[in-house]
């Protein structure tokens, strides 16, 4: 059985003890705050990985990206070859009244071309002000903070780990052939020195 007024006894004993606390003033927007390094502020886009596949728009459950573009024909890359056919990007916008800030596009994205950028000043007198097309996007992109660095224990890239056995090799390939041009350089100035050599330095 509680004792009657035990709860207006623990309300007034918080009350107190927040009476003795100081209280901390954010300075904004003197002070910028310290945002956490996944904070969700605003969608960057990077344009030169978007191939317009249109996963972000049809994923997007409020339906605030807008996507236009058109094909066009690339020659073959070698004689005989076929034609191919790519989509340009025409028009890419994202209208932030409507988002909800779920990050479903960037998630789904498969070229990674969308990214979540800290920025959240971009209050407008016009709701129409926040629909954002790509050149506005593109802006963005430049406050996106880099990406953390990796678990030194971890394993390395299957990219990174393909892209160094390439350089290697090439230039082991490199090293060989320097190597045998600088022989057959010394063996040709031992044959002009040698007048008792045959011709062809054969013994």
């Amino acid at each position: 059985m509680p004792i009657p007024g035990s709860g207006l006894a623990k309300g007034l004993a918080v009350t107190l003890r927040t009476m003795t606390k100081r209280s901390h003033t954010a300075q904004y927007p003197e002070v910028q705050p310290e945002l956490p390094p996944r904070t969700r502020g605003v969608i960057g886009l990077f344009e030169e990985n978007c191939t317009v596949c249109m996963l972000c728009a049809r994923e997007c459950p409020d339906w605030c990206i807008y996507i236009d573009s058109h094909k066009e024909t690339v020659p073959a890359a070698a004689p005989g070859g076929r034609e191919r056919s790519r989509n340009v990007l025409d028009r890419f916008a994202i209208d932030f009244s409507l988002c909800m800030y779920c990050g479903i596009c960037i998630e789904v994205c498969p070229f990674d071309a969308l990214f979540w950028s800290p920025e959240f000043e971009y209050a407008e007198t016009d709701i129409r002000e926040l629909t954002h097309e790509r050149d506005k996007l593109r802006e963005w992109m430049w406050t996106v903070p880099a990406p953390p660095a990796l678990d030194p224990a971890a394993e390395e890239p299957k990219e990174l780990s393909a892209a160094r056995k390439a350089v290697e090799k090439a230039e082991a390939e490199a090293a060989a052939a320097a190597a045998a041009a600088a022989d057959a350089a010394t063996d040709a100035a031992a044959d002009r020195t040698d007048p008792d050599a045959p011709a062809g330095g054969a013994a």
